[in-house]
């Protein structure tokens, strides 16, 4: 028996199969029912869309950059930040050959080579400064410098930025082209006009070279950059020349007074070592603080001769800043001889008044016999007082501290400097260490000083012919160190303003 399905009528309420097909809204709308999280990307792309259709297109952005001015009122500043690094760019440091004469380039190949820790300023944060004194360098950061003689001018002190520019033109001009300074014939370079007179005694060649090259490296330049390198780099040359490789004495021991010319050239040698960062001149730095060593008497400090227990506070001045430099730029010293040299110091000075002596407790200042001492009294200056408050802060010492500082300071504020050659007063020795050793004290010490310092110094300068920027040497030692030496000692001092930061804050 067979059924036909033609012949029966199925019940339902659902709608044909053909009148059931769903559209795609349909599916996609149950889709995002059962998928919320699509639904919400859907909507969030939406939106982003719709945000970049309402950003502005430029039909005229290209792909070069565009140059941004400044308001008017900073074009000045603009133009100062151009004009200084163009100045940074023309002291690129250089590659500086120092072998000349017989010194050949296979002999000094093997020491040849930079400072791994290069020193950019030689001095940071509160340590001992090797600019303090006649040495220093800006090199680098400038630490307390305050941007040098530039900055010097910025702050109002454009008076003795000129007067230090000057005297190192002046004595630029007048470097003998082996490098050095020649202490009585230095006038053979004013070839026009009336040449310059102040002849010194040429037995300081060295000490004078010395210290030229201190006022140089002290205003920044070294034998790497600065606008004097070459005027350094020949001085250096020339001065590493005059020493004993045994003994390592720059110079000779001719005069009664050669260790100063030593000590200072020593200084000057070890200055431009750390600050050039030269390992080549290292031996030589060394060489001359060895030297010195074997010259200091036993258990004590400095004088004349070697090791004849006869010690007096100006050399030892002298030493012990050669010592602190050395020191700073990692060359072996004996630190012993340092607290000997601050021993001296207290026994020198007299505990009621704060003065220190030359060669005994209290003492005066030093002079030569018969009529250098009516010429230049003693008691118109404390030189010793100074050396002795500024060797102090080189010994670490603070004024807080120590009683004697302030005692000290007060006395020099006593004799402040005056241009008085009918007086004898004039003391350029006195002054520079004065100058250092108050600026270190700062406050009312520092500000009354520089006020008598500027009429002294800077109002004296030179302004005529060949004399241009330097000083006449009519001070208590200028027959000795003639126009050379009043010219570079008084251009150090005018830059005590700008190369270091004070040790005590």
């Amino acid at each position: 028996m067979s059924i036909d399905p033609t012949k029966y009528e199925i019940e339902t309420t659902q709608p044909p199969m053909w009148e059931r097909e769903e559209t795609f809204q349909e599916i996609m709308a149950e889709q995002l029912r059962h998928a919320p999280w699509l639904m919400l990307s859907i909507v969030l792309h939406g939106l982003v869309f719709m945000v970049l259709l309402l950003i502005p297109v430029d039909p005229l952005d290209t792909e070069e950059p565009v140059m941004m001015m400044k308001p008017p009122e900073q074009v000045e500043d603009i133009e100062e930040e151009k004009e200084e690094e163009e100045e940074v760019e023309e002291e690129v440091e250089e590659e500086v050959v120092i072998q000349e004469t017989e010194i050949t380039e296979v002999e000094e190949t093997e020491e040849f080579e930079e400072v791994s820790d290069v020193k950019e300023s030689a001095f940071d944060s509160d340590q001992w400064n090797s600019a303090v004194g006649l040495g220093g360098g800006a090199g680098g950061k400038t630490g307390g410098r305050g941007g040098g003689r530039r900055g010097l001018r910025k702050k109002g002190g454009k008076a003795t930025a000129r007067a230090i520019e000057l005297a190192l033109e002046w004595l630029k001009k007048h470097q003998d082209e082996d490098g050095h300074w020649d202490a009585d014939e230095f006038m053979r370079h004013d070839v026009e006009g009336e040449p310059c007179d102040g002849a010194g005694n040429p037995v300081h060649d060295v000490g004078l070279t010395g210290l030229a090259l201190l006022a140089f490296l002290g205003d920044g330049s070294t034998m790497r950059s600065g606008a004097y390198k070459d005027v350094v780099r020949k001085g250096v040359i020339w001065l590493k020349e005059q020493q004993d490789p045994d003994s390592g004495l720059f110079g000779t021991n001719s005069s009664n007074e050669f260790v100063y010319n030593h000590a200072i050239a020593a200084y000057a040698m070890t200055e431009a070592y750390g600050l050039s960062n030269y390992k080549i001149l290292k031996k030589y730095a060394q060489l001359g603080i060895n030297y010195l060593e074997k010259h200091r008497n036993p258990y004590s400090v400095w004088r004349y001769q070697p090791r004849d227990n006869d010690n007096d506070t100006s050399v030892t001045g002298w030493c012990v800043m050669a010592y602190k430099s050395a020191e700073d730029f990692k060359l072996e010293v004996n630190k012993n001889a340092m607290d000997l040299s601050e021993a001296w110091f207290d026994q020198m000075t007299d505990p009621t008044n704060g003065r220190t002596g030359y060669t005994e407790r209290g003492g005066r200042s030093s002079r030569k016999h018969g009529e250098h001492s009516a010429l230049f009294p003693r008691e118109k200056g404390e030189c010793m007082t100074a050396v002795s408050l500024l060797c102090r802060f080189f010994l670490g010492k603070n004024p807080k501290d120590d009683k004697m500082m302030p005692l000290q300071a007060d006395l020099i504020l006593k004799q402040q400097p005056v241009w008085d050659k009918e007086s004898g007063a004039i003391d350029h020795y006195y002054w520079y260490y004065a100058t250092y050793a108050l600026y270190q004290m700062s406050g009312r010490w520092w500000k009354t000083w520089q006020k008598s310092l500027t009429k002294a110094v800077v109002k004296s300068q030179r302004e005529d012919g060949n004399f241009k920027g330097s000083w006449d040497p009519i001070g208590a030692w200028g027959e000795d160190g003639g126009r050379v030496y009043s010219t570079a000692i008084l251009c150090l001092t005018l830059e005590a303003y700008y190369r270091y930061t004070r040790l005590v804050r």
